[in-house]
């Protein structure tokens, strides 16, 4: 529900009583499923639910890089002012920066340093 955008029914399914955190499924999350699809009231709804910005998971490591891979400039600045770790290390592209690069996303790469990073590890 998540990935698709289906708002109404990821509100039902956290009224029900899923678990905002809960781990499985390709995209490892909902919060990464959200962030992949590029869906910014499902990411909000998620956060103000409690959802851990840093979880792992899926194939692009976590939610910050598959939104910088996306292209996805709202929901990486939403995932920045909640704490996402700018360094954390694993998915396919390695991390963020790398992410944004392999998707083209330029303006994305500046996104960190604007909100108060002052250092990025490089891994590639």
């Amino acid at each position: 529900a998540s990935e698709g955008g289906y708002e109404v029914i990821v509100k039902l399914l956290l009224e029900k009583g899923a678990e905002v955190n809960a781990q499985g499924g390709d995209y490892g999350n909902a919060l990464y499923a959200a962030s992949s699809g590029g869906h910014e009231a499902i990411v909000k709804l998620l956060l103000e639910k409690g959802a851990e910005v840093n979880a792992q998971g899926g194939l692009y490591g976590n939610a910050l890089q598959a939104a910088s891979e996306g292209g996805y400039e709202v929901i990486v600045k939403l995932l920045l002012e909640k704490g996402a770790e700018v360094n954390a290390q694993g998915g396919m592209y390695g991390n963020t920066l790398q992410a944004a690069l392999e998707g083209g996303h330029g303006q994305v790469l500046k996104m960190p340093f604007d909100a108060g990073v002052q250092e990025v590890q490089e891994d590639y």
